[in-house]
């Protein structure tokens, strides 16, 4: 089996890369990435990287479709990966995340690869009612990101036949330690804080729904969707878990039992947040019983911390640092390292 991860050095893809080498010993597995955070380590052991077999270093832009070459997957994680980059930079965040991937699962369709699995989103169901959303669901993408998620779907689905399996994971909200960390996702944002400056605060009244799911069970979900046989030539899944479906306040209460001086501050006089949403995960528990999430909100979180021990964190002010995605790119743009498009000058 060989694979290509697109978009490998992130947040998630040192733990795809982590996970298939552990279950595929044999693999041949490659990465191709831009290298906006590649900096921002933060592993405790052997980083996924070191386990792939050729790292290759581009913009998804101007990707050399040659790369393909005999490949039987590819995965594609490349995106400007959260709303407050989405909305700072709208117009690359619809190349990078829709026209490279439907460009480049063209390429890899026409190069005879089997499987294209695209990393969408939750966040395209945008506010909703209490009713959870199946993939049947009306879309209601609210910000550059999650609209990018949608177009992306819809550029996709006409590539799929007998000969090329494209599996759209609309992931739930990450979260869990990862060799790149991220602090600018609610659940890490709340270990960080409570870590850090023994407070976390809720800007909302707290009721917004956010359905979660841990890193390596998004591994696990991908390691599916490149070998499945269900589900037909074009899918899009709802990914995570039913258990998983939680409001913000109750996960900062689960952050606040593993902590014994941490208070909860939550902002009842908050306008009603519009990202809101319950999903049903009752589809990929059909199509993927063999590969559910394992990982439960307490490990998750109990995990998390010891991570963020074990690097002795304690920066109070880490919503200004590199570990906030936003931040990071806006200081390459600074040292005039990548332009506003959010290309390498």
């Amino acid at each position: 089996m060989k694979v290509l991860i697109i978009g490998n050095l992130g947040y998630i893809g040192p733990m795809v890369a982590k996970h298939f080498r552990a279950t595929h010993p044999d693999a041949f597995l490659a990465g191709y990435e831009i290298g906006y955070f590649v900096q921002n380590n933060t592993f405790n052991g052997i980083a996924g990287d070191t386990l792939l077999n050729v790292q290759h270093f581009g913009d998804v832009r101007n990707f050399d479709e040659q790369l393909l070459n005999g490949f039987d997957a590819v995965i594609y994680l490349a995106a400007i990966s959260n709303d407050p980059m989405g909305n700072a930079f709208e117009t690359p965040t619809l190349d990078i995340n829709y026209k490279s991937a439907v460009h480049i699962a063209q390429k890899a369709k026409d190069k005879g690869v089997k499987h294209f699995v695209f990393a969408s989103s939750c966040s395209v169901y945008g506010f909703a009612d209490s009713a959870a959303r199946t993939e049947t669901s009306e879309v209601n993408p609210l910000t550059a990101y999650a609209k990018s998620k949608v177009f992306s779907e819809e550029g996709l689905k006409p590539l799929a036949d007998d000969k090329f399996h494209i599996t759209c994971l609309r992931f739930a909200t990450a979260c869990g330690y990862s060799d790149r960390l991220r602090l600018d996702l609610v659940l890490n944002d709340f270990v960080a804080s409570a870590i850090a400056d023994k407070k976390i605060t809720i800007l909302s009244d707290g009721t917004p729904w956010r359905p979660l799911i841990h890193v390596k069970d998004m591994a696990r979900a991908m390691d599916w969707a490149i070998q499945r046989k269900e589900g037909g030539h074009f899918l899009i899944i709802n990914t995570g878990s039913n258990a998983w479906n939680y409001q913000v306040k109750e996960l900062a209460a689960a952050v606040q039992q593993l902590f014994t001086d941490v208070d909860v501050s939550i902002n009842e006089n908050a306008q009603p947040d519009k990202r809101s949403y319950k999903v049903s995960f009752d589809l990929y528990e059909k199509l993927a019983p063999a590969y559910q999430p394992q990982v439960s909100l307490q490990h998750a979180v109990k995990k998390k911390k010891k991570g963020l021990q074990g690097i002795d964190f304690k920066d109070a002010n880490f919503r200004q640092s590199s570990l906030i995605r936003l931040k990071t790119i806006q200081k390459l743009i600074d040292h005039n390292i990548i332009d506003q498009e959010l290309a390498l000058k």
